[in-house]
């Protein structure tokens, strides 16, 4: 019997980084599931219970932050481990992201390497 693979879902609205996203964590050994705006992303949640989120900042219909604060109301969902992503790294985004109850943010671009290590971690901690 094979061991069940972390879900994780990958809310960005550009194709083109969800693609590569999607490569890169399913060659790591992770099943992946999209959303490509913040409406999706909280729908996905419900649907799919990925073990993790990477949940972009700027996500159309309803943005990131947004996003995430109605995922974190949801009593089955406290504890999911959902890392936030912007291109807009400042300490103001920083603290609306804690505060929207990201548990961890990491900016763009993206270092692969270092997003692995927060993924591990996250999942670990969860």
């Amino acid at each position: 019997m094979t061991e069940k693979k972390p879900c994780i879902l990958i809310a960005e609205d550009f194709e083109e980084n969800r693609i590569a996203l999607k490569l890169i964590l399913t060659h790591t050994g992770f099943d992946v599931v999209e959303a490509e705006d913040g409406r999706q992303a909280v729908e996905t949640v419900r649907r799919e219970k990925p073990d993790l989120v990477l949940m972009d900042v700027t996500l159309p219909a309803l943005d990131g932050l947004q996003a995430t604060r109605e995922i974190r109301s949801d009593e089955e969902f406290k504890q999911l481990p959902i890392i936030i992503i912007s291109a807009h790294d400042s300490d103001e985004i920083r603290r609306q992201a804690d505060e929207a109850g990201g548990t961890a943010y990491i900016s763009k671009p993206v270092e692969i390497e270092e997003l692995k290590k927060l993924i591990e971690g996250c999942l670990r901690a969860g």
